[in-house]
């Protein structure tokens, strides 16, 4: 398979799937959980039966809420809104007792718009950071042209994933954050897989060119790569199917990030390397 020769193609298959998110982002943003955008988050048991539809029409006859996302898990649900002061929250619950019976507050967060916002930038800063501070170590560990490839790859990574996210409008909180440097770290292991398999290569001084050996340093990991990638994707399906709606974010968009990230180390990370070094 000639990854480096046919680089270009991966390229413009790189720009036709992140390209869309971009625009999206800039024209249409992100749907921001209350993490970040502030809020309430009201979770309930409900002992008799109910669903989001019936919980949702309910509180909306109270017309005191803007903003409403009812989420299910067994006879919990969550319930987010825009900010409510404290007899709101009561309205709310005395509602919900009158129309389904016994009903348990378990619990009630409320984050303001100005701590909303500071998240926004502290989880920007955090992702920064770790792009950062992976490119000084590789740098550190190969050369500086393998650092700035890795970096590269990484950062296209992550503007898929929000890319995509932003196109569909998932809700993004806390959660997805976490999922995020998550996946960056995933990916820059199995990128660092690869350049170690290209440097012990070029020790070796053969006579190949040098796309010639990138080329048989990425092959050589593939079955690696591959594997890893699979063996990680079986239990995230096994959970975005049958795990609570709580963690649905950071499954989906680990899910998302680990097969991206794993294409971009094995097609984006060495071709660019490779021009790296060339113009170098």
């Amino acid at each position: 398979m000639q990854i480096i020769q046919k680089r270009k193609w991966f390229y413009i298959l790189s720009l036709i799937l992140i390209v869309p998110g971009i625009i999206s982002m800039f024209v249409q943003g992100f749907n921001l959980g209350i993490d970040f955008k502030g809020g309430n988050m009201l979770l309930y048991r409900i002992e008799t039966p109910a669903d989001t539809a019936a919980i949702s029409q309910t509180i909306n006859d109270l017309q005191i809420v803007r903003e409403l996302s009812v989420q299910q898990s067994g006879n919990e649900f969550y319930i987010r809104t825009n900010e409510l002061n404290q007899e709101q929250t009561q309205q709310i619950t005395a509602a919900l007792g009158s129309k389904f019976g016994t009903v348990t507050l378990l619990s009630a967060e409320s984050v303001g718009a100005t701590i909303g916002s500071e998240l926004v930038r502290n989880a920007f800063l955090a992702v920064a950071i770790a792009l950062v501070l992976m490119g000084i170590y590789i740098t550190f560990r190969f050369e500086w042209n393998f650092g700035v490839a890795a970096v590269l790859s990484l950062a296209q990574v992550v503007l898929f994933v929000c890319g995509v996210f932003s196109l569909m409008q998932f809700e993004i909180n806390g959660a997805f954050i976490a999922a995020i440097l998550t996946i960056i770290g995933y990916s820059i292991n199995d990128t660092i897989v690869i350049f170690d398999r290209i440097r012990e290569n070029l020790r070796m001084k053969k006579k190949d060119s040098l796309d010639t050996l990138l080329n048989k340093s990425i092959m050589q990991t593939m079955n690696r790569s591959v594997n890893t990638v699979l063996t990680v994707l079986m239990p995230l399906i096994a959970l975005l199917a049958f795990g609570g709606s709580t963690i649905k974010v950071f499954v989906l968009a680990m899910l998302i990030g680990f097969v991206y990230g794993a294409y971009s180390s094995i097609c984006i990370a060495s071709p660019m390397y490779y021009e790296i070094k060339q113009r170098g």
